[in-house]
């Protein structure tokens, strides 16, 4: 018997749900309609900044022959859907049409955060998430004018690189103490921000935006601080954050989390058993993650039950990552900022070398919880590896960069 899977949706995680049904569905149980709002099929979010001075889509674009010649599988692009039905068991597309489900996926995403700054409707402003958003930005931008990224985070770094390959000043401001707030600590962020400017990178923490300021032509051309600073700004970018996309649940009488998203137990499940949720629209167990890892195990989490197999629940999502940002070095893992009781700290910072490194260890000063990097993080593996267990050797010992031959 054939089944109707229909996913609302096609980011990375959407994507990922596709091709674990396609692989671990030799018989066709289920035929997939996939209903995508983007006028393109899914591509790979993290590499935009990297896409951007060769503009080529190919280079980010997921789905390959396997998927998209699919005839089990119809993708209709520039498909928003506007309602769910859960008795019909049908969901309801902007141009009116209805598709019906035997199980449904909501792979929403998530939307940009726009703080509410006086002016942030003005020409000239941009959000950074989608292929579209990139290529505004590169109609817009002018070689050696100064932009301005609000946000300090994973996305405003990668935003403040694509304004510099673009030939632009970037600016970019973050209301936190440090970059990357979320990822690593002070001290990382403090070498952070010194090695982003060395590349043309300037970078103001702790500050809060006052109001954009429009030049004669209407168009932003200043940012005004609280504390009464000026800077120009050709353009401006806000990535400031995202928020989970949920916009069907209410209506669907489904329940969202307490931060938003669809609430999904800890199998991705929402409270009605057809429908599914993963990605950065899912709180599983209450909690959204906006990391590409998290979205993918939903996905595969999912797929595994709709092809009968066997999951274990979602569990505890690792948030561990290694990122290159503007050609810097940056980790974070297990429990980066020392929040478990007990918790001791070793850190080691090397100015000449552009350095830094913390080890959070627990009370017996021997097992590892976790750590940051930055400037190098060749030892990343290993001590990511070691969360939770007893440290073989000395952190020092650990930490010593690799003899080079």
């Amino acid at each position: 018997m054939t089944g109707t899977l229909v996913v609302v949706g096609h980011g990375m995680a959407g994507h990922r749900l596709v091709e674990r049904v396609r692989a671990q569905d030799p018989g066709r149980r289920w035929r997939i309609v996939i209903l995508a709002e983007e006028p393109r099929p899914a591509y790979d979010r993290t590499a935009l900044s990297s896409w951007l001075p060769r503009g080529d889509e190919k280079n980010i674009r997921l789905p390959g022959p396997e998927v998209l010649d699919d005839p089990a599988v119809e993708l209709r692009l520039a498909t928003a859907v506007t309602a769910v039905d859960r008795a019909a068991r049908t969901v309801t597309t902007a141009d009116g049409a209805t598709t019906g489900y035997d199980a449904l996926v909501l792979a929403t995403g998530s939307r940009p955060f726009v703080p509410p700054v006086p002016g942030r409707d003005l020409p000239g402003c941009f959000v950074y998430r989608t292929v579209a958003d990139v290529q505004a930005i590169r109609s817009a931008a002018v070689a050696g004018r100064p932009g301005v990224v609000i946000g300090g985070g994973l996305l405003g770094l990668e935003a403040a690189d694509a304004l510099r390959l673009l030939g632009m000043r970037p600016h970019v401001l973050e209301t936190a103490p440090h970059l990357l707030p979320a990822q690593i600590d002070g001290g990382a962020g403090q070498v952070l921000a010194r090695l982003v400017g060395e590349r043309g990178v300037q970078v103001r923490c702790g500050v809060v935006t006052r109001s954009l300021l429009p030049g004669p032509d209407g168009r932003i051309r200043a940012v005004a601080l609280e504390d009464g600073t000026r800077l120009d700004a050709e353009l401006l970018v806000f990535a400031a954050g995202i928020r989970p996309r949920d916009d069907l649940a209410r209506a669907a009488g489904l329940e969202p989390g307490p931060r938003g998203g669809f609430l999904a137990d800890a199998y991705c499940r929402t409270a009605d058993e057809r429908i599914w949720a993963v990605g950065e629209c899912a709180a599983v167990e209450g909690r959204c993650y906006g990391l590409a890892a998290p979205g993918y195990r939903m996905a595969e989490l999912v797929a595994a039950q709709l092809t009968g197999r066997t999951t274990g629940p979602f569990g505890t999502a690792d948030t561990s990552a290694r990122l290159k940002l503007l050609g810097v070095d940056v980790a974070g893992f297990g429990d980066s900022h020392a929040r478990t009781p007990g918790a001791m700290e070793y850190v080691r910072t090397d100015h000449g070398a552009g350095t830094y490194a913390k080890l959070v260890l627990a009370e017996d000063g021997r097992t590892l919880l976790g750590g940051v990097l930055a400037g190098d993080a060749h030892a990343y593996p290993t001590l990511r590896s070691l969360v939770g267990r007893k440290l073989p050797s000395a952190p020092d010992r650990l930490l010593r960069p690799p003899v080079r031959r």
